[in-house]
């Protein structure tokens, strides 16, 4: 089995990130459980949400493909080692501009007419595929191009039609937007099939502050040292990850049926329309709770996911911005009351 390995280069270090927790906790929630749905990040210019998504790579586990194949298939059981190789965890930055063909790829209609064979250049999507995929100012980008990066994360497949041809293939991945809300918030029908919602915003303690530029101009300056400086921290959250996912899978996590209710009542009290709410704050709970290596959902986990799975879910008026939060935790204290310490 080959390993093809990147040339020596870190990025900023998860791990060394100061701030910005509800960001974070929405990413490595969605490396623990990419059935969550994504994330799309919000808030002012120069905040580090790029940064942010760039540095989750790092935490990610290499994955075995088949050799030169586009689309990052898994090999099947069986398969000859001599065709496996290991490759980083795709990342792929999705271009503003990005036309549909770049994204979802193009059929090759001329090798279709000359040998009669199906031919698919492909796309951004499968190169994705088993990966994460970032959109930066997502809510710049078109809305059918939106609505067609969620319905592959949502399916897991891609599909391409042309001139009456049509070919499909695997796009799981998890889909990662940011954007400054100043340029326009996305369509609530779009907001709503992200999983979560993190609202970045301006650190404005001077100290704080300081911190984060020093940090900064000493990774520039000295990128590995700097690394190399939080290695020891990255690989405990490594490996943190690793068990969370170990977790959800064997034995599970278990949420008790008046959690549930609670949940249901929560979602319905705010009117929040049909119920992927509901879906999304149980995995978001499960994923959390596993991250905290524990088996049983508890008041606690759910308080921590609650407003990052609910808030842009919430009816409003189309000239105001997404609610902070407040609504929803005024109205979870209501419900958890007798629950919460």
């Amino acid at each position: 089995m080959e390993n093809l390995k990147s040339p020596m280069s870190c990025n900023f270090p998860f791990t060394s990130i100061v701030g910005q927790e509800e960001m974070k906790l929405a990413l490595l929630l969605n490396v623990i459980e990419p059935s969550i749905g994504g994330v799309m990040a919000m808030g002012d210019r120069g905040t580090g949400k790029s940064t942010s998504v760039r540095s989750l790579t790092d935490l990610l586990p290499y994955i075995d493909v088949l050799k030169d194949d586009p689309f990052n298939k898994q090999p099947e059981d069986g398969t000859d080692s001599n065709d496996i190789v290991q490759i980083p965890t795709p990342m792929v930055d999705l271009p503003l501009g990005a036309t549909e063909d770049r994204v979802c790829g193009t059929i090759d209609l001329e090798k279709a007419l000359s040998s009669g064979k199906k031919g698919l250049e492909p796309g951004l999507l499968a190169k994705a595929n088993r990966g994460i995929l970032y959109v930066d100012e997502v809510n710049l980008l078109d809305d059918h191009l939106v609505d067609v990066l969620l319905d592959s994360a949502a399916s897991g497949w891609n599909t391409v039609e042309r001139e009456g041809v049509s070919l499909k293939h695997p796009a799981r991945f998890i889909l990662i937007g940011s954007g400054n809300p100043e340029e326009g918030e996305l369509r609530p029908q779009l907001l709503d099939r992200f999983g979560m919602h993190a609202q970045i915003g301006t650190v404005t303690d001077p100290k704080l502050r300081l911190d984060i530029v020093r940090q900064r101009i000493e990774f520039d300056e000295k990128p590995q040292q700097f690394c190399e400086k939080y290695s020891d921290q990255q690989n405990k959250l490594k490996s943190k990850i690793t068990q969370a996912q170990a977790l959800l899978q064997n034995p599970g996590i278990s949420i008790s049926e008046d959690l549930q209710i609670k949940i249901s009542t929560l979602c319905s009290q705010l009117e929040i329309d049909g119920l992927r709410g509901d879906i999304v704050l149980t995995r978001a709970a499960k994923a959390y709770a596993a991250y905290n290596q524990e088996t049983t959902v508890q008041v606690e986990h759910l308080q921590a996911v609650v407003c990052l799975c609910l808030r842009h879910r919430l009816r409003k008026d189309p000239l105001q911005p997404i609610d902070s939060g407040s609504r929803v935790m005024t109205l979870f204290g209501e419900i958890f009351l007798e629950m919460v310490d």
